[in-house]
Parts: structure tokens; C-alpha cells; sequence
């Protein structure tokens, strides 16, 4: 159990420090934005140096942004979640602060696509060991449970308005650019973790009981129990039909490993989920 938290605050550490290389190296010195909360951040930044005799860095900002989110988070997610998302956050703004803030390349194309890729890549890792790079992850979920609405809304409805606010204060040239660096970050990160936000995993397993149990330890989540027999060797089973969001897949996975580790699982998108769940 040690072993696999510390591992996750490793991983959580090395994907910090993607984001920060591909902000301070490619995107901030081109003025091209990134998406979510990193992208608010770059465009405070830049307003407050520009029309103001302020100046606050974008690690900085990002800091302050995702500690209300983290209250949040902390009540309406999860706590072990927001702890992770936070960690995150707090790694990304030290390491943006000793990263040189200087370009690679005068290519602000080539500063689009590869800060895209770069900052995908930290995302990705992130996502891949349970945990999210904070702000509108976690105010996306919320808002998901509450309105019962897709997550990728409100990451378009934001991401519009970071592009929309790019090409309004800093010519349409730059928020064209923002865009290929938005499209290079979500293709890299589909191909790293998953693009689905919704996810259902049936299990079938021997050790549904016990399996059960651990999952409800650590997740808030229905758990549908179908009897189910081996085709070759006609040995009663059960599977185990769960949906969970993308953020919790590791933690399914883990989960799964560590009780059943011959159990046979299947992954597949949820596109959409009708009635409820209610915890007795």
C-alpha cells in the first residue's frame, strides 16, 4: 500500500514538471494558451503584467485559483482525489518557479505543438495514476453529479472562453495557435489515458464478496452483481458490473490487483447513464 502511494506521488511529481517545461519552455514565451485552469492562469498573468503595474506568475496564479476548488473538491469528490490534484498544483507552480521562463524556438508553431505535447504528457501520466492536475477536473466532476451534463461541456465552454479572451486581447492569430496547441494536448492525452469520462468495467470474478467491499472502501460507486458461469470449465462466478469516472480507474485497477488478481475485467465508454444510485 506504501509502495503503491509513493509511486503515485512520484509519478504526480514527474508530470508536474511536464506541464512546467512545456509552459515555461514553449507556451508562455510564445503567448499561446493552454487549456483548463493552466490557461486562466497564463491569461491573468498576462492581463495583470500588460494593463496593470501588477505582475503575478502563472504558477503563482495557478496556485491561487485551485485553493477554493480544493475545498470543493475536498467535500464534493473526494479526499484522497483533491489531495493528489492538489499535490499536483503545488509541484507545477514550484517547478514553474525555478524553470527558466525562455524560448526554445522563435516557431510559434513548433512552440504550439510541442508545449501541447510536452504538457500532455504530464496530464496524461497524471490521469493514468488517479489523480488530475486540479482546478476544472475537479469543478467539472462537481458540476457532471450536479446537472447531470457530459464533463467535456464545461471543459468546451472554458477552453472557449480562454480562446475567445486570447484572440480579443492578443490578436485571432494567437487564439488560432491556441487552439493547435488545445488539439495537440487532448490527442496526446486520449492516447496516454483515456478520452472517455465515463467508464463501466464488468468484472467477473470468483471473490465478488470481498471485491465488493474493498471497492466501497474506497469508492463511492453502485456495484451491479450478475451470477455468471465459465463457458469451458462450467465454474460458478460472478460479474461485476461498476461505472465509474475515468479519474477512478486506477484506483479500480489497483483495487482489482491486489484481491482478485486472476478476475478478468472489460473496460468499456459509458455514453450515457439513466436513473440513480442511493447508498442505504
Amino acid at each position: 500500500m506504501i509502495k503503491a502511494e509513493t509511486k503515485k506521488v512520484i509519478v504526480v511529481l514527474i508530470g508536474a514538471l511536464f506541464n512546467s517545461i512545456g509552459l515555461n519552455l514553449f507556451l508562455i514565451p510564445a503567448n499561446v494558451y493552454s487549456s483548463g485552469f493552466t490557461g486562466v492562469a497564463q491569461l491573468l498573468s498576462s492581463i495583470l503584467e500588460e494593463y496593470t503595474p501588477f505582475y503575478l506568475s502563472t504558477g503563482i496564479l495557478l496556485l491561487v485559483l485551485n485553493i477554493p476548488v480544493a475545498f470543493l473538491g475536498w467535500i464534493k469528490v473526494g479526499k484522497a482525489f483533491t489531495l493528489y490534484s492538489f499535490l499536483s498544483v503545488a509541484a507545477t507552480t514550484i517547478f514553474l518557479e525555478i524553470i527558466p521562463l525562455e524560448s526554445l524556438s522563435d516557431d510559434i508553431l513548433l512552440n504550439a505543438v510541442f508545449g501541447g505535447v510536452i504538457l500532455a504528457v504530464g496530464v496524461g501520466i497524471t490521469l493514468k495514476y488517479g489523480a488530475s492536475t486540479g482546478g476544472l477536473d475537479i469543478i467539472a466532476m462537481v458540476l457532471s453529479r450536479m446537472k447531470d451534463k457530459p464533463v467535456g461541456t464545461y471543459f468546451f465552454l472554458l477552453n472557449a472562453i480562454i480562446i475567445m479572451a486570447a484572440g480579443f486581447l492578443y490578436g485571432w492569430e494567437k487564439a488560432l495557435y491556441t487552439l493547435v496547441a488545445l488539439y495537440a494536448t487532448t490527442r496526446v492525452i486520449d492516447a496516454i489515458h483515456t478520452r472517455h469520462a465515463k467508464l463501466t468495467a464488468m468484472i467477473v470474478t470468483k471473490k465478488a464478496d470481498a471485491l465488493k467491499k474493498a471497492i466501497h472502501s474506497k469508492l463511492v460507486r453502485g456495484i451491479t452483481t450478475i451470477p455468471a458461469k465459465g463457458a469451458f470449465t462450467n465454474e460458478e462466478k460472478d460479474m461485476m458490473v461498476i461505472v465509474i469516472t475515468r479519474y477512478e480507474l486506477y484506483d479500480l485497477e489497483r483495487i482489482i490487483k491486489e484481491v482478485d488478481p486472476n478476475a478478468f475485467t472489460n473496460i468499456v465508454q459509458t455514453t450515457g447513464i439513466f436513473g440513480f444510485f442511493r447508498k442505504d
